[in-house]
């Protein structure tokens, strides 16, 4: 984008000729006056404003993004630009907000929701993108005249000439906590609820990705990766589509997943096999959850008959893609099973190209909506294998989710514990004596990992745990490399490059009773 690259250059006066432009704190600084500046926006900057203002209210910035992008015509660069400014605003504003209230001289509560997302917007462009600082400052004002109003216009411009001021390193100098707690520094830092920085610190201790010499470097680093953009993993959803049909299609073999790829640049939706539904969009550490669970040899069943796989959270269809691809080529029925009715139409969807193929092989792939708790009660011993994808504070998912960590507080987590409990309870009930159970979340957090599992594997003694690690396999075969002991899995957006995905993997004991 123009406005992204240089702008050392300086203004012309009225007569045309060159004029030094105004430089502050080694910045250069708008010379026009607020009446003289743009009285409107770039769609991308407006669309950006769009976008965060339905996040405000309740949307997911990885689901209307696209949307308004393609409602508002707008691809290649300049949609990646808006991509960074939505992501980054968001993300960051824990940081940015803080800075805000300085620049402004009051409280970010003070100042209106959306006026503030619209500072937001410009402080991410003069702290976190190589965007000029005129345009940064002009673009916004502008930005401002248009959706906020033009007695908003002026503060607006105010509050980006005093932001501009100072480099990034000279604010946090500023706002940073003055505490020897290393958390508090973190988490304005590197913009995350403190909560959250505590959580993500025992986790790397309790699942042996850090000691407590390195913790608080480990730490860093996870955080600033939550802050940097995902790349785009790519499933071929076997028997539908291969990687080598995702690779002449401009992505790369991922290391990871053997059904993997990922697209270094350009938009998915251009690829015919995700068009079509043969390939999707899926993290790879999502892969590798799937791709386990089929792995596992079943122990104490006949051979000959056909196997029943459950996805007993199924919503809204990724990893159930991947099920359903592997399931009928294992000659195995799959159901489907999710409680919101509106995400159960989003499984049909997913599940429609493997459906097609599971008719002409003679198996079921069937979607349904019900509550996971009962089916344990329901259908007692009648799967083999269970995936339990269970909700959770997503977490592990910062990168894709970036509003995710101001939405969920510590206050979700008793609830959530409950319920993912309740969930891994009934698959172990409704899985067959020498069947097979995931359960897996995209969180790292102790509360919804290693004590769900240890909660409800010591009150059963139907149960066995198995070593995580033998099935998780990268695309040559060979074990993931992981932190710690086993036999649970924990990988890590700073160390896989993945979502932060939990695994554990139990066997039902052959011979069980069911409960």
């Amino acid at each position: 984008m123009s406005d992204s690259t240089d702008g050392g250059r300086g203004r012309r006066n009225a007569k045309g000729r060159q004029r030094p432009a105004r430089v502050h704190g080694g910045t250069e600084r708008s010379a026009q006056r607020p009446a003289e500046r743009s009285r409107t926006t770039d769609p991308q900057r407006l669309a950006a404003y769009t976008v965060l203002r339905a996040v405000a209210g309740g949307a997911y910035a990885n689901l209307e993004l696209p949307t308004v992008l393609r409602d508002k015509r707008i691809h290649g660069r300049d949609a990646a630009f808006t991509t960074e400014l939505v992501y980054g605003a968001v993300r960051m504003r824990g940081l940015y907000d803080p800075i805000i209230a300085v620049a402004a001289g009051r409280p970010v509560t003070s100042i209106d929701a959306n006026v503030l997302d619209t500072l937001r917007l410009g402080a991410h462009q003069l702290l976190g993108m190589r965007v000029a600082t005129h345009a940064a400052v002009d673009e916004t004002v502008g930005l401002a005249r248009k959706v906020n109003g033009a007695g908003a216009s002026g503060f607006v411009n105010a509050v980006m000439r005093r932001v501009s001021e100072r480099s990034l390193d000279e604010w946090l100098a500023e706002v940073l906590p003055a505490t020897g707690d290393p958390t508090a520094r973190l988490a304005v830092e590197h913009s995350h609820p403190e909560w959250v920085v505590k959580a993500l610190r025992a986790a790397l201790l309790g699942h042996g990705a850090s000691s407590p010499e390195t913790v608080d470097a480990d730490l860093a680093v996870l955080l600033a990766t939550d802050n940097a953009a995902a790349k785009v993993s790519l499933v071929a959803r076997p028997g539908l589509a291969s990687v080598a049909e995702l690779v002449d299609a401009g992505a790369e073999p991922s290391r990871l997943s053997p059904v993997g790829g990922v697209l270094p640049g350009g938009d998915p939706g251009g690829i015919a096999a995700v068009r079509e539904g043969r390939a999707a969009v899926q993290d790879e550490g999502s892969q590798l959850v799937a791709l386990a669970l089929a792995a596992v040899p079943l122990d104490d069943r006949d051979p000959t008959s056909p196997q029943r796989w459950l996805d007993l959270c199924a919503g809204p269809g990724g990893k159930a893609g991947l099920l359903a691809a592997l399931a009928v080529e294992a000659g195995a029925d799959l159901t489907a099973n999710e409680v919101s009715e509106h995400r159960a139409d989003l499984v049909r969807q997913t599940l429609r190209p493997a459906s097609a193929r599971a008719r002409a092989a003679g198996r079921t792939l069937q979607v349904r909506t019900g509550d996971g708790r009962v089916v344990g009660e329901d259908e007692p011993g009648r799967y083999d294998r269970v995936l339990v994808d269970a909700p959770c504070t997503g977490l592990g998912a910062l990168r894709r989710r970036p509003e995710a960590r101001w939405r969920r507080s510590p206050a979700d987590l008793a609830d959530l514990g409950r319920l993912q409990r309740e969930l891994l309870a009934s698959a172990i009930d409704a899985t067959a004596p020498g069947g097979v159970i995931a359960y897996a979340t995209c969180s790292p957090h102790l509360a919804e990992t290693v004590f769900v599992v240890g909660d409800v594997t010591k009150r059963r003694d139907d149960v066995d745990l198995l070593d995580a690690r033998d099935y998780v396999t990268d695309a040559d075969g060979a074990p993931v490399p992981m932190p710690g002991n086993g036999p649970m899995v924990q990988l890590w957006p700073h160390l896989h490059g993945t979502d932060g995905m939990f695994l554990a993997l139990l066997r039902k004991r052959p011979g069980a009773l069911d409960r």
